[in-house]
């Protein structure tokens, strides 16, 4: 495994014949191309089969000077920028436990490797779940969601994952596994772990665990569609439910290419609970069209990402956040920079949290994926490019870091000080 890549290390067979001794021959292998990230090539892929395991391997790892990239379900490896290095895929495929589900607490304990979908199986069999929807939750891991800071619809009732989650164990590149928040073994004083590792694209530690705080499954559920005449109409609407007395789980907003704006509104009670938040809505949205599609309006956001996802050279992707009383400002400089040019999708979420997908010629996705950037700085928003073609002119996936970047690099500096994980992926080449 001696082969020369890009990269700035060689992982030798020294190296590999420790890892080997940790996790034994079985579960490490040469990295193929298939293992890419960003373009660059690691050299092998381990899979530890224990938190203590992945923690040896890290700091083996950390002290060959080689790069690490934290691997889970692979869904989001496109996100962020690509690696400055990369020679060791270090996977949590293999700690895919629920450690405890205190069903009576409301809390779960979970592997960094463990599905969404399996967690909600297992948590639904006692008529509860994690209120988070994941963008493929049948590949999609803990891990992985966490370090993508990956909400969803959900996010308007029940919080973002920084809310929902309660502890986390992080394996860190010295071999430390530290723990912070509920369920604690190791407190490290000073840091609040899980807010700091979630969205942190696995640059400070390699997630092992995490405990949450899970709710009860609703009894019903029923989605309302409402057809509105434009972008401003549908911003109205949309106020105008959240200033209602209605309890709506999720709330969205799909503009699709030059199509009517449609308001979509998610409700979860008893069946004589949902009749009623549905009539209360009736005398909302009159005189909106009023439809019942059903709950596939809430995978919009997995389809425009997916779209790009699967390797369309003509198509791009991107996370947006506005503020919720400036969708309709940031849907008209959409169509006003792609107008002609570049064909548009977007689905907004009540919170301002949204995906775009763009579909045009690689340089006028970069030039309309900058435009829009500004425009949503402007306002005190951002754009973070998921997926774009690779013969698009390169862009920084993240835009303007802000006045935080000093901070965020003190960080990395404190918990990471020879940039073993992900490095110059994240937030200012962090």
């Amino acid at each position: 495994m001696d082969a020369g890549v890009s990269s700035k290390a060689v992982v030798t067979d020294g190296f590999v014949e420790a890892a080997r001794a940790i996790v034994s021959a079985e579960h490490i292998r040469p990295a193929d191309p298939h293992d890419a990230v960003g373009g660059a090539q690691p050299q092998v892929v381990i899979e530890p089969g224990s938190e203590q395991e992945l923690a040896n391997v890290l700091k083996l790892a950390n002290d060959a000077g080689l790069a690490v990239i934290p691997r889970g379900g692979g869904t989001k490896l496109a996100w962020g920028n690509p690696p400055d290095r990369a020679d060791v895929v270090l996977s949590t495929a293999r700690l895919n436990r629920i450690i405890e589900h205190a069903w009576a607490d409301l809390t779960v304990t979970v592997e960094a490797g463990c599905s969404m979908q399996s967690l909600q199986e297992t948590l639904s069999q006692h008529g509860q779940r994690l209120a988070l929807d994941a963008l493929w939750p049948d590949r999609d891991t803990i891990g992985g969601v966490l370090s993508t800071n990956d909400s969803g619809a959900l996010r308007l009732r029940f919080g973002a994952l920084r809310d929902l989650i309660i502890g986390v164990t992080l394996a860190l590149p010295d071999g430390t596994l530290a723990s912070s928040g509920g369920k604690v073994v190791k407190n490290v004083a000073g840091y609040d772990l899980p807010k700091l590792a979630t969205g942190a694209l696995g640059t400070l530690g390699v997630i092992t665990r995490a405990v949450f705080r899970i709710h009860p499954l609703p009894k019903e559920a029923r989605t309302i569609s409402c057809l509105t005449r434009d972008i401003r109409a549908a911003q109205r609407l949309m106020l105008a439910i959240q200033d209602s007395q209605l309890a709506h789980s999720a709330l969205q907003v799909r503009v699709i290419a030059d199509a009517a704006p449609q308001v979509d509104v998610l409700f979860e009670a008893t069946q004589a609970g949902l009749t009623a938040q549905t009539e209360q809505l009736r005398s909302i949205v009159a005189p909106n069209l009023f439809t019942d599609p059903g709950p596939v309006v809430w995978k919009s956001r997995q389809e425009l990402y997916g779209a790009a996802k699967r390797g369309d050279s003509n198509s791009a992707a991107a996370k947006i956040s506005i503020l919720p009383a400036r969708i309709a400002d940031a849907m008209e400089s959409l169509a006003s920079i792609s107008a002609g040019k570049v064909r548009r999708n977007a689905v907004v979420q009540a919170t301002g949290i949204g995906c775009v997908h763009l579909e045009g010629e690689p340089a006028i996705l970069a030039s309309a994926l900058k435009s829009l950037r500004a425009v949503l700085e402007g306002a005190g928003g951002s754009l973070a490019i998921a997926h774009h073609p690779a013969a698009m002119p390169l862009l920084d996936a993240w835009g303007e870091p802000g006045d935080a970047l000093p901070l965020m690099r003190a960080v990395k500096q404190q918990l990471d000080p020879k940039d073993t994980l992900n490095p110059g992926r994240f937030v200012g080449g962090i």
